[in-house]
């Protein structure tokens, strides 16, 4: 990580952990984060020795949403700037939501608008009881169209119109009841209840199983009913042929357990 990175990569222990490093911009979501985020996550993804992908922020905000700087260049756009732009974030909230990799979000703050869509594309989101979270793009003209996409597969479509027409923020006990984040922790446990189900997926399951698993969740719901069970079926007969299927069922045959 260079001095001008507005993104941090550590790996260590078979978790990556990928930080928003422009806490004096509440995160914002500038061009330059969005590509090296994008970046970083694609490396992440790429690794052998990542199982798992911790996002979290530096500062007291996760994420602002968009950069107000770049936000008022937008009004000179073309539509095919704006276009190519858009796209730029689809590729984030698509590399996320796909990785192979289970994606864990550290939320120590509020997050709105885009970065609120960072979290909406992650497995399993952690937020401390302070945090709130909102799609707060319609109350300044805008749209959350990007968003709305993984919202309407993460929750359903009446929580997905309240919170995408009203533009209203919610608390992080709202947001759980909501299926937005997985668990509300107290800050100063954070971290710690973040690694620790890190540590849980990494010696109880297996990485190929999680791999397959996820691709099933993010494309069996686009899917026909008849489409959907022949994807299963195939996944089911590969998983059937690897290493770590053969692993797992000496294990459960000779009640041993098995080091993932």
């Amino acid at each position: 990580m260079n001095s001008d990175s507005l993104v941090r990569l550590q790996v260590a222990q078979r978790i990556a952990h990928i930080t928003l490093c422009r806490p004096e911009k509440k995160n914002a979501l500038s061009p330059q984060l969005i590509s090296e985020l994008t970046e970083t996550f694609l490396q992440a993804e790429q690794s052998n020795e990542v199982r798992i992908i911790i996002l979290r922020a530096e500062g007291t905000v996760f994420s602002a949403g968009a950069d107000i700087a770049y936000l008022q260049q937008l009004q000179h756009f073309s539509y095919e700037e704006n276009l190519a732009d858009s796209r730029r974030f689809e590729q984030l909230l698509r590399t996320v939501y796909t990785s192979s990799k289970v994606v864990l979000a550290e939320v120590q703050g509020h997050a709105l608008a885009g970065g609120c869509g960072l979290i909406t594309a992650c497995d399993f989101a952690f937020a401390v009881p302070e945090a709130q979270f909102g799609y707060t793009e319609a109350r300044i003209g805008f749209v959350p169209a990007l968003v709305s996409v993984l919202l309407l597969r993460r929750t359903n479509g009446s929580i997905a119109r309240d919170l995408l027409l009203t533009g209203r923020l919610i608390s992080a006990e709202e947001a759980k009841t909501a299926g937005l984040i997985h668990e509300v922790v107290a800050s100063e446990q954070l971290s710690r209840r973040v690694e620790a189900f890190a540590t849980e997926l990494l010696e109880n399951c297996s990485g190929q199983s999680l791999a397959l698993t996820k691709e099933l969740l993010w494309k069996l719901p686009g899917m026909d009913l008849l489409s959907a069970w022949e994807l299963a079926a195939q996944r089911n007969a590969h998983m059937r042929t690897t290493d770590d299927f053969r692993k797992g069922i000496a294990g459960f045959l000779n009640r041993q357990p098995v080091k993932w």
